[in-house]
């Protein structure tokens, strides 16, 4: 029970009780309020420190499960990594270099991921780290799978036209040479047979009688046709033909043409016939092969309308260091 407060009145000789004006029952009321909700924000706080809701019991699990779902992805991807690193590997060392196409230049392969941020949405949060290299992994191998998958589609159109390209390919000599009596001098530093020094022979040579049949090859076309009978310089009256995929044949010191520049060839179609013309000391054809405009040794490529003995017997043949007859 609260207690009143007491006045003495001179007037009646009495104490008369005193009530509390407005201004003072607001203050207590007040004063309750405060008190009361001071008291609430308490029992919140230790209550959300100490105790947790069934939904936030449920959302801490259901954020656990993400994050081992997360860490099992970025172990998957991992995996999923060395799987396309092995497929790259096969690609640019196995299949491209059986049909003989460059392989794919690690800068297209491993390009980045520039401009703006594409991550920034995931930064601030719980596990972000995790959260933006799974994303950014994710990313990668997807890129790199659509480039290795536009690499198989290349490779398969190699494979379709294999046979074509393998018709292309300089495989036979350019000369009847079954005995291998007409193979001469062959691909490397010879005696200049004029300037009598040492000098590189950058062909193989073939003897023959003047008018023998030159042969093309491999297919393709006629690319140069040129040269004069009259000129002891250089190859003379020859032939260039170009057979794709970067393989390029060249006949020297011809005596006659049987083609004409822009003209399809077959293999073992006859485009000329040997002579002794240009700087040549005696008759016979100079034959080269060019493989993406550089000079490689033509004995390499000879091998179609030889066994393996006489292809060995052709490459010990034209090792042999000597003279050249051009």
């Amino acid at each position: 029970m609260a207690r009143k407060k007491y006045k003495f009145n001179p007037d009646t000789l009495n104490y008369e009780s005193i009530g509390l004006t407005w201004k003072e029952k607001a203050s207590r009321i007040l004063t309750y309020l405060s008190s009361s909700f001071a008291l609430a924000l308490v029992f919140v706080v230790v209550f959300l420190n100490f105790y947790e809701t069934p939904k936030t019991k449920a959302l801490k699990r259901e954020n656990k499960q993400l994050l081992s779902q997360y860490e099992l992805m970025s172990k998957d991807l991992d995996k999923v990594e060395q799987v396309l690193s092995d497929l790259q590997q096969r690609d640019d060392n196995i299949y491209r270099v059986i049909f003989e196409a460059e392989p794919i230049p690690s800068s297209v392969r491993e390009a980045g991921f520039g401009g703006v941020n594409k991550y920034s949405h995931l930064e601030g949060m719980d596990n972000s780290e995790l959260i933006i290299a799974t994303a950014h992994k994710l990313d990668v191998i997807s890129k790199q799978a659509y480039i290795q998958s536009k690499s198989y589609d290349e490779v398969l159109n190699l494979a379709l036209n294999k046979e074509k390209m393998l018709a292309c390919l300089p495989a036979i000599q350019p000369v009847t040479n079954k005995d291998l009596k007409r193979t001469s001098s062959g691909f490397g530093y010879r005696i200049h047979p004029i300037y009598k020094v040492r000098k590189m022979h950058w062909g193989l040579d073939f003897t023959a009688p003047i008018g023998t049949p030159i042969y093309a090859t491999g297919d393709g076309t006629v690319t140069e046709v040129q040269g004069s009978k009259r000129s002891r310089i250089g190859l003379g009256l020859s032939v260039k033909i170009d057979h794709g995929y970067g393989y390029e044949t060249v006949y020297g010191h011809m005596n006659e043409f049987n083609v004409k520049r822009g003209q399809k060839v077959k293999r073992g179609d006859i485009i000329g016939y040997v002579g002794n013309s240009g700087g040549s000391t005696a008759p016979h054809v100079h034959y080269e092969v060019h493989k993406d405009g550089k000079r490689v040794n033509p004995a390499y490529y000879v091998f179609q309308d030889l066994t393996p003995q006489e292809y060995d017997k052709m490459i010990a043949i034209s090792s042999n260091i000597g003279q050249t007859l051009d």
